[in-house]
């Protein structure tokens, strides 16, 4: 193959069902030149076995990733990628046919770009409705993400682009060394914000993140992830991920107890407050939830000297040494 202009990357564990899906949309693809990268990150299904149905595409390559964590596939992808823009896709995801173009296009008009993605979708399982207690923000821990129509220059790490949909210059991930391994998925955990993580890195060096609407992919939404307890374990993670993300840019220290109990009290007062809209409530109610695993990784780290979410991750690392990353 000629030296591709993009690559696109697949992270996968264990999700042979909604696998070849994703490949698929990536070879429909209406830009001429890329190839796929499928990171398999140590599944036990089907997984090889989806992927090789499509190898004789001379654009797909399979690598197999023993090692737990979605950063380290990240990094295992990207490594092995020969272009200069890589497009992350997660492996239950669809992207649209021009997704490569939009993102390829950017980058080749804003030699600041160092991160872009795009607008996602939710696609709800047969027969299932969005339940009454999901607000449009709780929506969002299930990938939902649309900040309009318009192009968007990203200007607070929390707006950063999901995961499921995300691309970034090489030369910019090498430079800070690639995906935190601390940050994203490890076994059966919900850590997260390693793309907030890399946002506020690129902001802080004089780079641009930036939102493209017609970069559309379709996220599809697994059934047991519409429980209210997935989202307390969502809501749980991604304190904990906070909380370490605030130490990596200096921010730790007592403060932290103060800040979060505060959290805490706002959350629960707003969910009882509003006890009457399901919704509304059960959204504070995980938010409150959330500030009690960023205080439990503020104390650990505060009395105990270990930072939260590395020890969290190498905990889990340890524990589920036969789970691989969960992307998406």
């Amino acid at each position: 193959m000629p030296q591709p202009d993009i690559s696109a990357i697949i992270c996968t564990h264990n999700r042979d069902v909604y696998l070849g899906d994703a490949i698929d949309s990536l070879l429909q693809q209406d830009f001429p030149n890329f190839e796929i990268i499928v990171v398999d990150n140590g599944s036990s299904d089907r997984t090889k076995e989806v992927v090789a149905q499509r190898e004789s595409d001379s654009r797909v390559k399979y690598i197999y990733e023993p090692t737990l964590g979605l950063s380290f596939a990240r990094n295992t992808g990207f490594k092995q990628a020969r272009s200069q823009i890589l497009a992350y896709l997660d492996d239950d995801a669809i992207a649209s046919p021009q997704w490569l173009r939009t993102l390829w296009n950017a980058y080749q008009q804003n030699e600041k770009l160092a991160i872009a993605g795009g607008k996602v979708t939710l696609i709800w399982p047969e027969g299932v409705q969005a339940p009454v207690w999901l607000s449009p923000g709780l929506a969002e821990n299930l990938g939902a993400y649309d900040l309009g129509d318009q192009i968007t220059l990203i200007r607070e790490p929390g707006l950063t682009p999901r995961g499921l949909n995300y691309s970034i210059r090489r030369s910019f991930l090498e430079k800070v060394g690639g995906f935190d391994l601390n940050l994203g998925r490890v076994g059966k955990s919900l850590l997260s914000n390693e793309e907030l993580h890399m946002t506020e890195l690129a902001l802080n060096q004089g780079w641009e993140v930036a939102y493209l609407p017609e970069a559309i992919a379709a996220h599809n939404v697994a059934p047991e992830r519409l429980k209210r307890s997935w989202f307390l374990s969502r809501g749980w993670w991604q304190g904990i991920s906070e909380c370490y993300r605030e130490q990596l840019t200096g921010r730790a220290g007592m403060g932290q107890l103060s800040n979060g109990g505060e959290k805490f009290l706002r959350g629960v007062y707003k969910s009882l407050k509003y006890v009457r809209d399901p919704a509304l409530s059960f959204d504070n109610l995980v938010y409150a939830y959330g500030q009690i695993g960023y205080l439990s990784a503020a104390i650990r780290s505060l009395f105990l000297g270990s930072p939260s979410a590395g020890s969290a991750s190498t905990s889990v690392r340890e524990k589920h040494s036969g789970d691989r990353a969960e992307p998406g």
